[in-house]
């Protein structure tokens, strides 16, 4: 199976996640594709911020970092439990598909998982803004997991 996973480009995963209900899924997805392709998983959670935003509101946007590493700690518990070895990684700042396209790049990642909406209101109701810009971008494969 290993051999079929090289060939597809499946070795190295980098799960784009951001707390979501709609981003389990895509976790779920990305622990299954490790546990049978890759021995490791990178994992990136970035918190949208801007200079204005972190300047109005700093203790908002602390809360949100805290919240994001507890996600992530958990994501790396959850894939250690199956066996996998996790990196996560923390971003901050304004439009998250370029950490996640540059971290995809930085990491020379086979393919990006992540989930087709994220946490931002309206845009819900078709795919998300970040997963297109991330698709339209990435320098791989992207695996976008429906909720």
């Amino acid at each position: 199976m290993k051999e079929s996973c090289s060939m597809m480009g499946f070795e190295k995963l980098l799960l784009a996640t951001d707390g979501s209900e709609s981003a389990q899924a895509a976790i779920q997805e990305a622990i299954n594709i490790a546990k049978v392709c890759s021995n490791k998983l990178f994992v990136i959670s970035v918190v949208e911020v801007n200079p204005e935003y972190e300047a109005l509101a700093p203790q908002v946007v602390e809360k949100a970092e805290n919240e994001a590493r507890e996600h992530l700690d958990a994501v790396q518990v959850r894939a250690e439990k199956e066996g996998i070895t996790c990196e996560t990684i923390a971003h901050q700042g304004e439009e998250p598909f370029k950490f996640i396209v540059d971290e995809a790049k930085i990491k020379k990642a086979d393919m990006i998982i992540m989930g087709s909406h994220g946490r931002t209101g309206l845009k819900r109701l078709m795919m998300g803004s970040v997963t297109a810009r991330v698709i339209g971008h990435a320098p791989c494969k992207v695996l976008v997991v429906p909720c």
